[in-house]
């Protein structure tokens, strides 16, 4: 069922997305080439959290066993922290949600480990960008679909594929709500969007196919292939001037 929010509860919505954004911020500037660990990453992605009166939503989540879901390279999505060190040249997804007030908001950007290759920065300038074609769509009467296809269409023109294993999905209360928002489809088609509608909106973009592979820890997908996987992810309100962006601030415009 697809639950609308009031006023008061998208204001609770934005405050948590401000802690999510806060988050981002603060861990993805602790990344250091050669230095720095996914685990420590993760460390510091629930101390920030608590330390603004939330709790991460992943945490323990259908056993999930970290705060922040963190993918490198290969890695498409639901990465577990462990203790490699990151190299230059890598790209890592973060991947957090935080619950608030009885709400979840959820967000995920991929960011460079030092200087990057052109190709690899052309993915994550790609996939970023297509989640702006995205949620320029997300607007009161167009349709879930609207936003599919424009997606489809800016990533598969630039010449890399959709992950269609996965979806983006409705948030509130509960962390996966409906409805199902795919990065693929085609436009008027799926549920109309209408004014109090909170919407994960995150492409998920391989550099070569779209297969995905689970790793045997249940969680870990990774590209089929072992080509670069890029991931990018707003919670966004559809409302009747527009898509308001709830994960991002004026500190962290990402």
């Amino acid at each position: 069922m697809i639950t609308i929010k009031s006023k008061s509860e998208l204001d609770i919505m934005r405050e948590g997305g401000r802690i999510l954004a806060t988050t981002m911020r603060e861990v993805s500037s602790a990344i250091r080439p050669g230095r720095t660990t996914p685990r420590e990453l993760d460390e510091l992605a629930l101390k920030t959290i608590r330390a603004h009166g939330a709790e991460p939503s992943f945490l323990g989540y259908r056993g999930f066993p970290a705060a922040a879901c963190i993918s490198v390279n290969e890695v498409v999505v639901h990465g577990i922290p462990d203790d490699r060190t990151l190299q230059e040249g890598d790209i890592i997804g973060l991947d957090f949600g935080v619950f608030y007030k009885g709400f979840h908001t959820d967000s995920a950007w991929t960011f460079p480990v030092g200087q990057i290759s052109r190709e690899a920065q052309r993915l994550l300038n790609i996939t970023r960008e297509s989640l702006f074609q995205g949620i320029a769509q997300a607007r009161e009467g167009n349709r879930v679909g609207d936003i599919s296809q424009k997606i489809q269409k800016y990533v598969e023109g630039a010449g890399y594929s959709i992950v269609t294993d996965l979806v983006g999905h409705g948030i509130g209360k509960k962390l996966h709500e409906e409805p199902s928002v795919p990065n693929f489809g085609r436009a008027g088609r799926g549920e109309r969007l209408r004014n109090g509608m909170t919407i994960c909106i995150e492409p998920m973009v391989n550099a070569g196919r779209p297969e995905v592979v689970t790793l045997p820890d249940d969680w870990t997908l990774v590209t089929k292939d072992g080509t670069l996987s890029a991931h990018f992810e707003h919670t966004v309100a559809i409302t009747p001037d527009g898509p308001v962006l709830l994960t991002a601030d004026e500190a962290n415009p990402l």
